[in-house]
């Protein structure tokens, strides 16, 4: 946590977009805490069913977790009848993205769950008027590897952050 919180990126953003962490992944909850302590903008994703997109919802509070809906993942997101919540790329876009994975190598790739929510996203993002914003993968060790399968479709992550397990 010290990592994320004392890193130049996450210091100087102020509109930064966290997964709420599955059971097997770097549980970011105290993150999200820090982000609002220190005035920040909190989104977090929504993914929609059967396709690859994917929208980052904006946060009030880290209480206002406990009212998003469970999907059928097990992930905690808002709605898909929640249209009062800014999205990200509607407003002024993001500085930061904190993203999850499966496995990651020392290039910056990325292996996720396989839909291409982070990387559709991604691409999204660069037509955005403020850009790409700076990526940064939270991890475990053992989630490092020699090399990941990518695609061209693969966007490579700026930073990996991991810790001990």
């Amino acid at each position: 946590m010290a990592q994320v919180i004392d890193h130049p990126k996450y210091q100087e953003s102020k509109r930064i977009a966290i997964f709420l962490s599955m059971p097997d992944e770097v549980q970011t909850e105290e993150i999200i805490k820090d982000i609002f302590k220190q005035g920040k903008e909190c989104f977090i994703p929504r993914y929609k069913p059967q396709s690859n997109h994917m929208d980052m919802l904006k946060l009030s509070s880290a209480e206002d977790i406990s009212s998003l809906a469970l999907t059928s993942w097990n992930i905690l997101q808002p709605s898909d009848d929640d249209s009062a919540r800014e999205e990200a790329l509607a407003g002024g876009g993001l500085d930061l993205i904190f993203m999850p994975g499966l496995g990651f190598d020392k290039k910056g790739n990325r292996l996720g769950r396989g839909k291409g929510y982070y990387d559709t996203y991604l691409e999204r993002c660069m037509k955005h008027p403020r850009g790409k914003p700076y990526t940064i993968a939270l991890a475990f060790r053992e989630q490092i590897c020699e090399s990941v399968p990518v695609t061209e479709n693969d966007v490579p992550i700026d930073e990996i952050l991991y810790e001990d397990c």
